[in-house]
């Protein structure tokens, strides 16, 4: 009698009659199906008519793309390949096999209805005890674009280059049509025609060239560690239980006028303010304290000095005349508990910028525009609340 289990790649049967005797009861991909199945898909169903060919269910495509962004996975060919190889995979797909383009499809036609599928996760995640709004941390992360660094144009450039060419035909002109000795500095034309152009009162200043790719025209060169990176801010805030409660991809590279927009963006997915926020230095301004304040918030963000005080311990410069809130925002800043929430605020917001792009490859976006990188974005946001919300359950 032999030692080993009877071995035999080629038989007719190598799948169970059930895939949960393989993967267990408790396996992600059930978990997000179940999520799935509980969401309104609507907004989906409202885009497409009643006339052309069979499409897949958005519920297929829903579930495949979570489950993608939740193990790392952002190409649509690579999903491609997962979905006919991998067993959970064909489980939420349910047996079908769409391709990358019907995969890649989806991603773009349904920016709305995926961030709402986003507002939609934090509604159950709140009815499972989570999304506590007592601290929100509030960051952003700049991730490099789908383009080139290398193609790019120089717009100020451009528009001075066609300006130039201008003003030489223009020139041109006036030597063809005096042939005297002062062509060129006297005009052949009417004093009503010269009164009929227009001279502006001042000259524009000079201003430096603003890049732009060709690839991806609305990215930017945005400031980063490491240098400039070609791509987009992400920003995010997070609850603390370590819940995405708001997110957003935007162009601009200063943060200091995007923390109460970021505020205003959680009341309207949460239904309610936060009653603390804590931010880094580059969210501060005394106009963003003043408004916090008003909206009856409680706000710890230093400001750079401060910050570079607290990180440091190098003592902030201080102002002969310090703007009120400035003066309060360094006095709650310096207290056991405004320095207890700013230490807080690496532990909540740093481990989910970590999780994303080291474990689920959002260093670079796969897709181009600012529409379709946001949608990228609101899926990674998403499938990471539903593994919170996992391993929570």
């Amino acid at each position: 009698m032999s030692r080993y289990l009877p071995y035999c790649p080629d038989q007719a049967e190598l799948l169970p009659a059930s895939v949960r005797d393989v993967l267990g009861l408790e396996h992600l991909c059930f978990f997000v199906h179940g999520v799935v199945e509980r969401l309104d898909l609507s907004r989906f169903y409202a885009s497409y008519g009643e006339e052309g060919g069979q499409l897949y269910h958005p519920s297929l495509m829903l579930k495949v793309w979570l489950y993608a962004y939740a193990l790392g996975i952002t190409s649509a060919r690579r999903l491609e390949q997962r979905i006919r190889e991998d067993l959970a995979f064909r489980y939420l797909a349910g047996g079908a096999h769409p391709d990358y383009w019907a995969l890649n499809a989806f991603r773009k036609r349904h920016p709305v209805a995926i961030n709402d599928c986003f507002t939609q996760v934090l509604e159950l995640g709140c009815g499972m005890g989570m999304r506590q709004l007592g601290t929100v941390a509030v960051d952003a992360t700049r991730i490099k674009a789908s383009a080139s660094p290398d193609k790019i144009v120089l717009e100020k450039r451009q528009q001075r280059a066609r300006l130039r060419r201008k003003v030489r035909h223009w020139q041109q002109a006036c030597d063809a049509e005096d042939n005297n000795e002062g062509a060129g500095t006297q005009l052949g034309i009417s004093a009503e025609a010269v009164a009929e152009i227009q001279v502006p009162a001042h000259l524009e200043p000079l201003e430096k060239p603003g890049k732009r790719s060709t690839t991806d025209p609305d990215a930017r060169f945005l400031r980063a560690r490491q240098g400039f990176v070609l791509g987009y801010s992400a920003q995010i805030a997070v609850s603390q239980d370590h819940l995405i409660v708001a997110q957003r991809v935007m162009q601009r590279g200063n943060d200091n006028a995007s923390l109460v927009p970021m505020v205003e963006l959680i009341m309207s997915t949460c239904g309610k303010p936060p009653e603390r926020v804590v931010a880094d230095s580059g969210f501060y301004t005394n106009q963003n304290a003043d408004m916090l304040e008003q909206r009856g918030i409680e706000a710890y963000v230093p400001d750079s000095c401060l910050a570079r005080e607290l990180n440091l311990g190098h003592p902030a410069v201080e102002f002969t005349h310090p703007h009120p809130r400035l003066r309060q925002m360094r006095e709650r800043m310096r207290t056991p508990e405004g320095r207890g929430m700013y230490a807080l605020r690496k532990s909540i917001v740093e481990p989910v910028f970590g999780v994303l792009k080291e474990q689920r490859g959002m260093r670079a976006f796969r897709m181009r525009g600012l529409t379709r990188v946001g949608t990228e974005f609101a899926l990674a946001a998403t499938a990471y609340n539903v593994t919170r919300m996992y391993r929570h359950h």
